[in-house]
């Protein structure tokens, strides 16, 4: 877990805001009972998580691709290649929807706008060169073109809801890593 205090803070807060301004159907799925605290959720998203990341075209037309999530800092951040067809989606329409499920053990699904993290022509995030560190020590150093061939992203969540029926089924040292 790499979260901060003041991370699951603000992680608890836009989980319990989502659900409350949620609808009754989905408030009737995803309750007390069946949903995960900020700091449970971070002890499950560990190492990648396979999201289903939505995008959507220059015509509205949605479209939907898997890239590799991890969720750090209360965050979700992906990356893709330069010249992915979603790259140029989030350069033109940065508004995102994302997915990770894990049969019907987990849902996490997030809302909200990407900030480009490593951009091609100006200043990169000033966290870079440590979320850089950790990505070279999951995927190692020649895995990528890290300097030209690969674009990195934050999720910045505006809605976040999580649905998990039973924790021990989720616990760290039984498959946490998708």
């Amino acid at each position: 877990m790499r979260e901060t205090p003041e991370d699951l803070t603000e992680l608890q807060a836009l989980l319990d805001a989502s659900l409350l301004r949620s609808t009754p159907h989905l408030r009737s799925i995803i309750n007390a009972e069946s949903t995960l605290s900020a700091e449970q959720l971070t002890g499950v998203l560990t190492g990648m998580c396979t999201l289903a990341l939505s995008t959507v075209t220059a015509k509205g037309e949605p479209r939907i691709s898997g890239v590799d999530g991890h969720f750090l800092h209360g965050k979700w951040h992906f990356g893709t290649a330069v010249d992915a067809a979603k790259a140029r989606h989030l350069a033109a329409r940065p508004a995102v929807s994302a997915a990770h499920l894990r049969g019907e053990d987990l849902g996490v699904f997030t809302h909200g706008v990407v900030e480009v993290l490593n951009p091609r022509n100006g200043q990169p995030a000033e966290d870079w060169p440590d979320l850089l560190a950790y990505l070279k020590g999951f995927y190692g150093d020649d895995f990528f073109d890290w300097d030209e061939g690969i674009v990195y992203y934050r999720l910045h969540p505006h809605w976040m809801t999580v649905y998990a029926a039973d924790i021990a089924k989720l616990a760290p040292d039984r498959g946490a890593e998708a």
